[in-house]
Formats: structure tokens, sequence, C-alpha cells
């Protein structure tokens, strides 16, 4: 019996660390080096919630770069996020937070660079 009250308890930890939106990938991508962008995309493995989810975009010395409304695409797994101005050559930090449909918080970041 305690045999398998433990395979249960690893089975249901298995379930729950799979419930949890994570990206799976980011345009810029970590650590590329492009041109300034359009917005900033972000992927999940889970659908999201628009109304508790986003990013900010900080720049060189910290400075917050001023983006759009965010929207959902791609089966509400995408989060995509306009970029109001063309951003200075300089890097670039993006901290994102999501809420998975199923409410599972998760958050994180990424940097890129803009070239000239």
């Amino acid at each position: 019996m305690k045999r398998f009250a433990i395979a249960a308890l690893a089975c249901l930890s298995a379930s729950a660390a799979l419930a949890h939106a994570q990206l799976t990938s980011s345009t810029p991508a970590n650590g590329a080096s492009t041109a300034s962008p359009a917005q900033i995309s972000l992927t999940f493995t889970e659908t999201l919630n628009l109304k508790f989810s986003g990013i900010t975009l900080a720049g060189p010395g910290g400075t917050a770069s001023e983006t759009g409304a965010a929207q959902l695409s791609q089966g509400d797994k995408t989060l995509a996020v306009p970029v109001n101005k063309p951003l200075a050559p300089g890097a670039y930090r993006v901290d994102w937070h999501v809420l998975s449909n199923d409410g599972h918080k998760t958050k994180g970041s990424f940097a890129f660079t803009v070239t000239p």
C-alpha cells in the first residue's frame, strides 16, 4: 500500500509540474542581435489568459520602452506585444508574466540586442 501511495504522489507531482505554461520560443530570441523589432512575441506550452499576461521591456540603462496592447494568437499560446517606437541600439531585457487558462502563473525573462 505504501508503494502505491508513493507512486500515486509521484504521478500527481509530475502532472502538476507539466501544467505550467513554459516559454518555448520568442521573437527576438534570447541572446539575439537584431534590428529594432516591431513586436515581441512569446510562445508557450499552454493556452494563456490575456487579462493576466504581459511583458515589460527595458532598454539601455534600464529605461522602460513603450509597448502597445498585448494580443493572443496561435490558439492563445502566443503572446504578441507591439513595440510603439523603434528601439535605439543597445541591450534590452524582456520580463514576462503569464497566467495559463488552468490558473497557473509563470514568469521569466530574456535579453536581446538591437544593432544599428
